[in-house]
């Protein structure tokens, strides 16, 4: 999958699951990122690397949460002053999107969203 093709998938599931409280979306493996969208009101300011560096961390550490009573890993949340960041990850590939403030509900829905467009990715072998 080109990744013209896999942004466009991206935004798509995200817009459809969490609608205008998307902010941004970011795709990241261990040696890229790439800002894959960015809502028109909000600046290009975020230091991509250095979200990319701690996101990372959870393709590392999935193995980890494999086997577990809580079942399959879906995706991490992280809640900030102004919104949520959510991490979602397929094989060696992820994903973070951030949104506005909303209800748990739709993060179970962005997660569900997101995670077969990267496995579709990923069984491309990511190119």
């Amino acid at each position: 999958m080109e990744m013209d093709d896999l942004a466009e998938e991206l935004i798509s599931a995200c817009r459809a699951s969490i609608g205008d409280e998307l902010r941004s979306i970011a795709y990241f493996t261990e040696e890229t990122v790439e800002q894959l969208y960015l809502r028109s009101d909000l600046d290009r300011t975020a230091d991509l690397t250095g979200f990319a560096e701690l996101e990372r961390s959870g393709v590392r550490s999935d193995d980890l949460y494999r086997n577990t009573q809580l079942g399959e890993y879906q995706a991490t949340v992280r809640m900030f002053e102004h919104g949520y960041l959510t991490r979602v990850i397929e094989d060696r590939y992820g994903v973070w999107v951030t949104t506005d403030s909303m209800s748990m509900e739709r993060f179970e829905d962005l997660a569900s969203s997101v995670k077969p467009v990267l496995a579709a990715h990923a069984s491309d072998g990511g190119g």
